[in-house]
């Protein structure tokens, strides 16, 4: 007997685990919790399994661990079951948080067993002539019991309330599930009173498993689901049209009538105006869906016929039935949504999407006709919504649409790409660059009293054979516009090989950025500051790369590039780190020299540039006064207010910020009231050959007693010959930087010309 149960444990064990696994994959929402329920039903199998099948007591000890709290995961996937089985019956089958909380509470006392001996024994009695252990149940146990039991009457009470609650058709799901707990609940129950040794009610758990598993997933009420299709049928909205198999028609329902305009309820005369207003093939009493559209009264009508054959229980043709649909609205409907989809809604031109699909088409039926991608582009449309509003902007938008439309011929294709960008592709000898850059030198908008003339440019790319990928096209012409210059009398530019060779020059440097950091290929170089005695006092760090393939690199070649893609980021924080590494060897040496780095626009959006530079310096221990933080006048144009309160708090941190460019832009004098700075850099501009030098100078002279005044140090860079520094010095300036003293240098040479100093 014991061997027989094991084996019927062993396979209702792997049943409820193939049921479980299939659960888990179905696509049913319910299919989860039927999973985790089935999955939770096998533990209490598995220690029953392990009690009866071993001789030894630690083994059922184990098994009856394994039994106990298997039933506390049964019942937490019961009311997880229950949950998601039962709704949708608008009764709410939330079960409350202490639910759970006892469940929990009883897993712990049951582990604590072990140590109290306060939930269960076990007692050796002989069952087939071997050793078999016994519960003897405790208070733990009946604590254990009373949980569980009161649990699962909770659940049998929430599925009661739904079926008396519930329609019909859910009331059958509903019932089955409920009649299983019962059934299965009262045979654990009685094998608790009977003391038998072998737990049979094991075999109800695996039973009520694979229950759960099929009413739950695949059983569906097929009676009452006929019974309900056919008043279904009997009430339907669509005509419905039956014919004996001589093609008579002896059945219509009130919309067949209506459909056929016949009034007297005639169906032989019903059903020869449908074969009037549609065509005698629709009755050839075989299986089969049409589609016809109808023409009356000016207006179209869309029809979907379906033919279906009737056989008798002999399976000889009764018959067949038509059933007509009006899909007139759907269809108008179908047709709005597909143009909506493929149509931009205010111009009215192919979508993006749709536009690079039907280029993606042409371009692959018609290989052997050049082509060229045309990208559009309005510039700057947003000083026409500002001056004009937002309805000026929208009609110029139609407007700008409609030229497009207007010089538009057979094989062109155009659309909006979104904003104020359209896109265009046509054969390469249908472009007219003469006559377009004509009407382009002076296209305006007029509207009423309104006229705004709008700069619109062309980026042009010539296809070539192999090409594939319509958005790289347009992002190719779209590049070319960078190469305009003089914008208001050059609008058409062309993708060339340059422009390529520098988007590949672009990809390669962009993409060994991080292994010239982890390298060292970027090397910080120094360039001396000098105070007005001739000293060197400290030096800016500025980035060059030693390139294993292309040598050394000046800046122009990869920063702006890294400006522009946001790498400049890990570029700064690479030389922050570089210069304080510097600056703690310096301070061991005992030199007092300081180092000044660059803080780009960007790094305040990717980075926390305070906490960050913070941390470097106390990494390596230097005083922030010696590493002093660079910005541009760029970096106060956008959020300043932020920007001064990050600069104060570095000021506040011991750091030197000084103000680079000084006077290139336009804002500068007019924030410098407000601004946290410490050292203006001025440039040098202002002292090169032109008409106006004595200007020049004077603006200099008085930028640098401005900043004395404001007890701020003037530092003027690009200083080149000593009659600028003679100049500078007499207006007062204490500062100085350029190749007058020295150009940037590795920081070994920069050491050795601070040694021979």
């Amino acid at each position: 007997m014991r061997i027989t149960f094991s084996i019927i444990f062993l396979l209702l064990i792997l049943a409820l685990a193939a049921c479980s696994y299939i659960a888990h994959h179905s696509h049913r929402t319910i299919g989860k919790a039927v999973s985790l329920l089935d999955a939770a039903l096998i533990p209490p199998v598995l220690g029953n399994l392990l009690i009866i099948g071993s001789s030894r007591s630690i083994i059922a000890i184990v098994g009856y661990y394994i039994y106990f709290l298997g039933m506390d995961l049964v019942m937490y996937s019961l009311l997880t079951f229950t949950v998601a089985y039962c709704r949708g019956s608008g009764k709410g089958q939330r079960f409350p948080r202490f639910v759970y909380i006892l469940l929990g509470v009883d897993a712990v006392q049951l582990l604590l067993n072990p140590l109290t001996g306060h939930a269960f024994a076990t007692e050796a009695i002989v069952v087939e002539g071997t050793d078999y252990y016994r519960l003897v149940p405790m208070a733990g146990q009946f604590f254990h019991r009373l949980v569980d039991y009161g649990i699962f009457a909770g659940i049998l009470l929430v599925f009661l309330v739904i079926i008396l609650h519930t329609t019909r058709i859910y009331m059958e799901k509903y019932s089955i599930i409920l009649a299983a707990m019962i059934v299965f609940g009262l045979w654990q129950t009685f094998y608790i009173f009977s003391r038998s040794p072998i737990d049979r009610s094991m075999v109800g758990f695996g039973v009520f498993g694979l229950l759960i598993f099929y009413f739950s997933l695949y059983y569906r009420p097929l009676r009452l689901l006929d019974r309900m299709l056919s008043d279904i049928a009997s009430e339907m909205s669509d005509a419905l049209f039956v014919f004996d198999p001589s093609s008579r028609c002896i059945w219509v329902n009130e919309q067949g009538f209506a459909l056929t305009s016949v009034s007297d309820r005639d169906q032989e005369a019903a059903g020869e105006r449908l074969v009037a207003l549609f065509d005698e093939t629709i009755l050839g009493g075989t299986d089969q869906v049409v589609r016809r559209v109808v023409h009356t009264g000016g207006e179209t009508g869309y029809y979907s016929i379906e033919s279906k054959q009737v056989t008798d229980d002999r399976r000889r043709t009764a018959g067949f039935y038509l059933r007509v649909r009006d899909i007139t609205q759907e269809q108008r409907r179908l047709k709005q949504e597909m143009y909506d989809a493929t149509h931009d809604r205010l111009t009215g031109l192919y979508t993006r999407e749709y536009l690079y699909t039907q280029i993606a088409e042409t371009l692959t039926s018609r290989p052997s006709v050049p082509h060229v991608i045309i990208f559009v582009d309005v510039k700057n449309f947003k000083v026409v919504n500002d001056v004009f509003g937002t309805q000026f902007g929208d009609y110029a938008i139609c407007s700008i649409a409609d030229w497009i439309r207007k010089h538009a011929k057979d094989g062109h294709l155009y659309g909006r790409l979104g904003g104020d960008t359209f896109g265009i592709c046509c054969p390469k000898e249908a472009f007219d660059r003469e006559m377009i850059e004509t009407e382009l030198s002076h296209f305006k908008i007029r509207r009423g009293t309104m006229e705004h003339t709008v700069l619109i440019h062309l980026g042009i790319y010539e296809v070539a054979e192999g090409d594939t990928d319509v958005s790289v096209m347009f992002d190719r012409a779209h590049l070319s516009l960078s190469t305009i210059r003089d914008e208001y009398n050059t609008h058409i530019a062309y993708y060339d090989n340059e422009i390529r060779g520098q988007v590949l020059w672009d990809q390669e440097i962009s993409a060994q950025l991080e292994n010239a950091i982890r390298e060292r290929q970027l090397r910080p170089y120094l360039q001396p500051i000098a105070d007005a005695q001739g000293r060197i006092v400290g030096a800016e760090a500025l980035v060059r790369w030693h390139h294993p393939k292309h040598g050394f690199l000046a800046p122009y070649r990869f920063i702006p590039i890294f400006e522009k893609n946001g790498m400049i980021v890990q570029v700064d924080r690479y030389m922050w780190r570089c210069a304080c590494e510097i600056l703690a060897r310096w301070q061991k040496e005992g030199r007092e020299q300081f180092i000044s780095v660059n803080i780009s626009p960007k790094d305040f959006y990717f980075l926390d540039v305070v906490t960050e530079i913070r941390a470097l310096v106390a990494e390596y221990g230097i005083e922030p006064s010696r590493l002093r933080i660079e910005i541009t006048e760029t970096v106060m144009m956008d959020d300043a207010e932020n920007r001064m309160q990050l600069l104060d708090a570095l000021r506040r941190s011991g750091f030197v910020v000084e103000m680079d460019d000084f006077g290139s832009g336009f804002s500068s004098l007019n924030m410098l009231k407000d601004m946290p700075v410490d050292v203006l850099k001025i440039d040098m501009k202002f002292l090169g050959k032109s008409s106006n030098e004595a200007k020049s100078r004077t603006i200099v002279k008085n930028i640098i007693h401005l900043s004395n005044e404001l007890g701020i140090l003037a530092l003027t860079e690009g200083v080149e010959t000593q009659v600028q520094y003679e100049v500078l010095s007499e207006m007062g300036c204490t500062l100085f930087q350029g190749y007058y003293f020295a150009k940037p240098m590795p920081v070994q040479e920069f050491e050795e010309a601070l040694h021979a100093a």
